[in-house]
């Protein structure tokens, strides 16, 4: 199956698989059968065995998936059989909340280099043993510590000049924070996260639920799935 046929849908649902599959593991789950797993992640077993018939053939028949064997299998396929090394350009209030996060280097995903024009940060030591460099540094920074993706946490006004300056480097992927659309040469991926884009969708989700008769309008409390977004 080409890498371009595989539906978006399908990845971020195996992210899901993974999550899922690790605190199983942390639990001492051995097995689980797919009607459980799509029970926990909050889909049918269809959708779950479709998913992984993407990628080949697991578990087996009548007994269901080995969880170390399936999460194994499912990180492969993500890539997170490896560390991930990034850079994070932009340190303001998100860019510290971001490289000091700890789920980032439990996933694989470690922040090797952080950059920054503002001369009162540039110097400053972080937690992680580096500190903070100016984006002159960026280029042969990006190439002695091998950084594969760039987080760009800058104001939006910036973000593209940034963008640009990532593209001569060795760095061939983008998360960007910023909220703008950022527009790179063909060969580079850039993944755009914007919150607003989410509350947005929730916030029409809210406005479009049906009123429940069995609850006052004082005391009714919406329940919305934690994967609709």
């Amino acid at each position: 199956m080409k890498f371009s046929k595989i539906p978006t849908a399908t990845i971020t649902r195996l992210s899901r698989y993974s999550r899922a599959l690790e605190e199983l593991d942390e639990q001492g789950l051995s097995v689980i059968s797919s009607e459980k797993l799509a029970q926990f992640c909050e889909v049918n077993s269809a959708q779950i065995r479709k998913d992984l018939a993407y990628f080949g053939e697991f578990g087996v028949r009548g007994v269901g998936y080995l969880v170390k064997e399936l999460l194994f299998e499912i990180k492969r396929i993500l890539g997170l059989n490896k560390n991930w090394h990034l850079g994070i350009i932009g340190m303001g209030n998100m860019g510290f909340a971001l490289i000091d996060h700890s789920n980032f280097p439990r996933q694989g995903y470690h922040f090797v280099a952080a950059f920054d024009n503002d001369p009162q940060k540039i110097g400053r030591m972080l937690s992680q043993g580096f500190p903070i460099s100016p984006m002159s540094d960026l280029e042969k920074i990006a190439l002695d510590r091998n950084i594969e993706i760039a987080v760009i946490t800058t104001p939006a006004a910036k973000a593209q000049e940034v963008a640009d300056l990532v593209t001569k480097t060795p760095i061939r992927g983008i998360l960007n924070f910023a909220p703008v659309q950022l527009h790179v040469p063909e060969g580079f991926l850039v993944h755009h996260i914007d919150f607003t884009v989410k509350l947005d969708r929730l916030a029409y989700l809210l406005g479009n639920l049906p009123p429940d008769p069995s609850m006052s309008s004082a005391s009714r409390s919406p329940r919305i799935s934690k994967h609709l977004l």
